[in-house]
């Protein structure tokens, strides 16, 4: 084909990046935009999809959920392989040891291409379509960055004693699922980002490698058309193929309606806390201590030293005012006037590196964002973060006092009581393109994790940080999403047989319900709730769903035969007969209503479960709903006499004209005594152009901003 496009059979070899054809057909190149053209009107093309790029997200939690990682059915757990789409791994590390493990599956067919695998990583490949190398990376499957080192070992990290980050959060650190295996895909690169074309082929591989879980803590910032969603589209053909795939939601909140990795094929995964916070104490020499958020091993010995305001200490000469002073910017401060002083940045960025560059000793950094204030950061000198108000007790503290001194103490941790709560920066529905579609679909611990880390990698991200650390202390969704990947791991060890559609609906119909008074955006932050493993292996009812039902979806989305085949990769897919509608019927653990601004609330749900437990029982519904929302369950009772049987049943919502109104959210409960299946109903109004609302028309593209190209790895 790009031999006829391109008129020469070397034109063509040298075009070509990838062939897709182990699990789905296609194939990457280099073409110019009328090469573009010519390919789309081919017969035998189904779509062009351009080469975005992505960016990566980013052991105390286990305990946190009351889970004993790798005790219950070690030899099952064995036999399944998480694959990793993310920056790589350091294969020294002692938490992937593979001590005592058998040899890898036989289903197994993956290779370990430039490093050495063992029982424990059983796959590992590197993907760079671009053939650019920055001078920090590895060409191998190595990780220079930390970041797949970091989610690989959360997910299936051996047990390691004695772990720290340099004395910090000391103990035993391990995986959710220590005794599986990990098979690692390179599709991210320090500076450079995860190109669409490296992850279709990390796809193409892992699924027809054998893997059963994939874990992908990366994504968007601008949710895409699934068919112009390389995440989607290849989630799609893994889930096709009996894969469950476990992505981030995203580093974009609070703000609403962020969440990405927003297909419903798809395990999306938002950051909440557990019940142990990083603190390092300021002392001022009047006695007064103030608590400060940071991850800080630097030892000061509680010796004081003079404090300055960055705001007086500018760096006039080199062109810098007050304003970059204060946010102690690159470049922005005197070094005659810092050298050997604790400097105070009032930093919109949370900035620090001007002190570092001009030689200050240790940094405070008062935030002026208050709800970002949850998130403890390593810094590559003493430095810890406080909240604002504190933060102008300070500087009152040096400008009323002749010879203002202070200290940083070195890290402890302390006992959050509020734990669980969503985190600050975690991403937010409503869903933007399919509004129905509850996301994010659950929560999992992604503040202040403890694991393994690249020595090669600097733990601050800073290149001021020279520290070499075989464990490191970060938060994102991209350290909650192989919390979920463990966990559904561990299902689907237990239950081999069942869909991913199956695992998913376990996973959240027994997630332990959050607190809404901790979480103003209520189910928009934590979906259907914080992910129980235990719970999650026996459910009762599973909602399950096949790639008809998906399908199904998306004709109901107004996805044509045309823009349905760009995700199916199927040329028999069709949508004739199919009238484009709400998103209800889709069998979805989750129930979401939108409802424009000034309409009344009016929606009729079909639901069909699956009986997972016992041969005879019998299901009784309750139903908890604001009083403003009226909600009918037609039966009552659901009962069994068979593993495997099902039962459908419809859920009618209806209520006033809504206008203005926050979320109101409830749950439909189905028990039996033994079980509790837990799933939310919220219902909520939109305006009119304020998002993507359903029915999504394919033909109406979405206008993207600038970035939408770039795609993060979700620190």
């Amino acid at each position: 084909m790009l031999e006829h496009v391109l008129g020469s059979a070397s034109l063509a070899k040298e075009s070509l990046v990838y062939s897709y054809g182990r699990s789905f057909n296609g194939f990457a190149a280099k073409l110019s935009p009328p090469e573009v053209d010519t390919f789309s009107k081919m017969e035998r093309v189904i779509s062009v999809i351009p080469n975005h790029k992505l960016h990566l997200h980013t052991t105390h939690s286990w305990e946190f959920m009351d889970f004993s990682p790798g005790k219950i059915r070690p030899q099952e757990e064995g036999n399944i392989v998480i694959g990793f789409l993310d920056s790589g791994i350091w294969p020294e590390s002692e938490s992937f040891n593979d001590e005592g493990m058998s040899p890898p599956p036989a289903k197994w067919k993956g290779k370990c291409h430039n490093i050495t695998c063992n029982n424990k990583i059983i796959g590992a490949r590197y993907y760079n379509s671009e053939g650019l190398y920055p001078t920090t990376e590895f060409k191998s499957p190595r990780d220079a960055i930390g970041h797949g080192t970091h989610t690989s070992s959360t997910a299936a990290g051996r047990e390691v004693d004695g772990a720290s980050f340099l004395g910090l959060a000391k103990g035993t650190a391990t995986g959710g699922v220590p005794n599986a295996r990990i098979a690692v895909y390179k599709v991210c690169w320090d500076m450079l980002g995860c190109s669409n074309a490296d992850i279709l082929a990390a796809f193409d591989d892992a699924i027809a490698d054998g893997v059963d879980i994939l874990s992908m803590s990366l994504g968007s910032d601008d949710p895409q058309p699934f068919f112009d969603d390389a995440l989607a589209i290849g989630a799609f053909h893994a889930m096709k193929h009996g894969v469950l795939s476990s992505a981030s939601a995203g580093n974009s909140g609070p703000s609403p309606a962020t969440a990405s990795n927003l297909a419903p094929w798809m395990l999306t995964v938002a950051a909440s806390s557990m019940d142990r916070k990083f603190i390092s104490q300021v002392v001022l020499g009047n006695g007064e201590i103030y608590p400060g958020i940071a991850v800080n091993s630097f030892k000061l010995n509680g010796t004081s030293f003079p404090l300055v305001w960055a705001g007086d200490v500018a760096n006039y000469s080199g062109g810098n005012g007050l304003l970059n002073a204060k946010n102690c910017l690159p470049g922005s401060l005197n070094s005659n006037k810092i050298a050997g002083k604790i400097v105070l940045c009032n930093s919109v960025l949370g900035d620090y590196t001007g002190v570092v560059m001009a030689n200050g000793l240790g940094a405070i950094v008062s935030f002026p964002i208050p709800f970002l204030i949850d998130i403890a950061l390593s810094y590559p000198l003493p430095a810890t973060q406080v909240k604002t108000g504190d933060g102008d007790a300070i500087l009152e503290y040096i400008r009323t006092t002749e010879n203002p001194i202070g200290t940083i103490l070195v890290g402890e941790t302390w006992k959050d009581i509020m734990a669980p709560y969503v985190a600050s920066f975690s991403s937010r529905g409503p869903n933007r393109l399919n509004p129905e579609i509850l996301k994010p679909d659950i929560t999992a611990p992604g503040l202040d994790i403890l694991a393994a880390w690249s020595p090669v990698a600097s733990p601050s991200g800073s290149p001021f940080d020279t520290r070499k650390v075989k464990f490191n202390v970060i938060s994102g969704t991209s350290m909650s999403c192989p919390h979920a990947s463990a966990v559904a791991a561990y299902v689907k060890a237990l239950h081999p047989n069942w869909s991913p559609a199956a695992i998913k609906s376990a996973i959240m119909t027994t997630a332990n319900v959050m607190d809404p008074r901790k979480n103003d955006d209520h189910e928009f932050a934590y979906g259907a709730g914080h992910v129980n493993p235990l719970a999650a292996t026996n459910p009762g009812l599973v909602y399950n769903a096949s790639e008809a039902d998906y399908i199904h979806f998306l004709c109901k989305q107004g996805y044509n035969t045309s823009t349905l085949k760009q995700i199916t990769g199927e040329s028999n897919a069709s949508c004739d007969g199919i009238v484009p509608g709400r998103a209800w019927d889709l069998n979805y653990p989750t129930f979401g209503v939108a409802v424009e601004d000034g309409q009344s609330v009016n929606a009729t749900f079909t639901r069909t479960v699956t009986n997972v437990a016992s041969a005879n029982s019998t299901y009784r519904v309750t139903v908890q709903m604001p009083s403003s929302v009226n909600v009918e369950v037609h039966p009552k009772e659901l009962s069994f006499s068979t593993v495997g049987e099902k039962k459908t049943f419809t859920v009618k919502v209806s209520g006033p004209k809504m206008v203005e109104q926050p979320i109101q959210s409830g749950t439909i409960v189905w028990k039996d005594g033994v079980h509790v299946v837990r799933s939310p109903l919220i219902v909520y109004t939109i305006t009119p152009n304020s998002m993507t609302t359903s029915p999504f028309r394919p033909t109406e593209r979405i206008g993207f901003g600038a970035n939408s190209n770039n795609w993060n790895m979700h620190f």
